[in-house]
């Protein structure tokens, strides 16, 4: 199931001081906002993300002890399946209640999270080709519901 590493994050004490020195090691943005940003190590295929704020903060935020596995879009479909069969529990992301897989249509990627033995976050993680008419969306959407909605957009857009 997993193909590579997606992404991985470094805390960082200055953004824009960080922004500046990848930048200078050939590095694309990819994405940012106000605490964080990613960089492109392998355009499309895996990033590096950067956080701002304290390194030694308690709890860890989990940047601060993450690695997300690529794998494909199908294989996150079924990554439920796959962890229960090899008996590791998954755990909700941020302030979500459910643990199944989530786009994120204004990222480009799909999501699933869960723990090693020391509570490292271990992340499967997927691009997913977003229409441009709907990269806007910042909500987190399960794969049903995206899948209509991509579905339906993408129709019209060809019409």
């Amino acid at each position: 199931m997993i193909k590579g590493l997606y992404e991985a994050h470094l805390p960082v004490k200055n953004l824009e001081n960080s922004l500046e020195f990848y930048k200078k090691l050939g590095l694309k943005m990819a994405w940012r906002d106000e605490e964080t940003a990613f960089f492109w190590i392998e355009e499309g295929k895996s990033w590096l993300g950067l956080w701002e704020g304290n390194e030694y903060q308690t709890p860890y935020h989990p940047s601060l002890r993450h690695i997300a596995f690529q794998v494909s879009y199908e294989d996150l479909k079924e990554s439920l399946k796959w962890l229960d069969s090899i008996q590791v529990e998954v755990v909700p992301f941020g302030g979500r209640k459910s643990i199944e897989p989530f786009i994120r249509p204004h990222q480009g990627n799909a999501s699933v999270y869960f723990e090693d033995p020391d509570g490292n976050s271990l992340e499967l993680m997927c691009n997913v080709e977003v229409p441009d008419n709907l990269k806007h969306i910042t909500d987190k959407l399960s794969f049903e519901d995206w899948e209509e909605l991509a579905t339906s957009k993408f129709k019209k857009e060809k019409a």
